[in-house]
């Protein structure tokens, strides 16, 4: 890993923490709204992203009031929808189609946190997952025409690419 994609892997995953850490009463119960989730669409703009993010959201969940169940659970996630995502990249090259999926296969995938939250607090898995998947549905669907007006103005896939 050069120098450049090292630092800005390091940048996202302080930027995610930071963020998580600001909004950490609605960043970890069972109706969430964690804001550097839309951090996640990153990767549809250059698939070494994946590291920052998993960093991230691996050093915020250090600080979750579930302990281990969200370090393993939560990194998992990401992880998955992550893989999931550039996996599908492979064959779609569209970046709003790749937002959009990106959005839906987080979104569905919250059946993890649900199931998580299940183990640890004793929540209800369906309506938990209902209530993760709506906060991460609407933090992903409004991370898409910022994330995508962002990229126009910084460049994402440059931002990260040595030249």
């Amino acid at each position: 890993m050069n120098t450049k994609t090292l630092v800005a892997n390091a940048l996202v995953a302080a930027a995610y923490v930071a963020v998580s850490l600001v909004a950490a009463p609605i960043a970890f119960s069972s109706i969430q709204f964690r804001i550097p989730e839309m951090f996640n669409h990153l990767v549809v703009f250059n698939r070494k992203y994946f590291f920052g993010i998993v960093l991230g959201v691996l050093l915020t969940n250090l600080f979750s009031p579930t302990g281990v169940y969200d370090l393993v659970f939560g990194v998992a996630h990401s992880a998955l929808s992550l893989g999931i995502v550039l996996l599908l990249a492979m064959f779609i090259k569209h970046k709003m189609t790749l937002l959009v999926i990106n959005t839906i296969v987080f979104t569905f995938n919250m059946f993890i946190i649900a199931f998580e939250l299940y183990l640890a607090a004793d929540l209800p898995f369906l309506l938990t997952w209902l209530t993760t998947a709506a906060g991460e549905f609407g933090i992903m669907a409004i991370g898409i025409p910022v994330m995508y007006a962002l990229n126009k103005k910084l460049d994402f896939h440059h931002l990260i690419e040595r030249h």
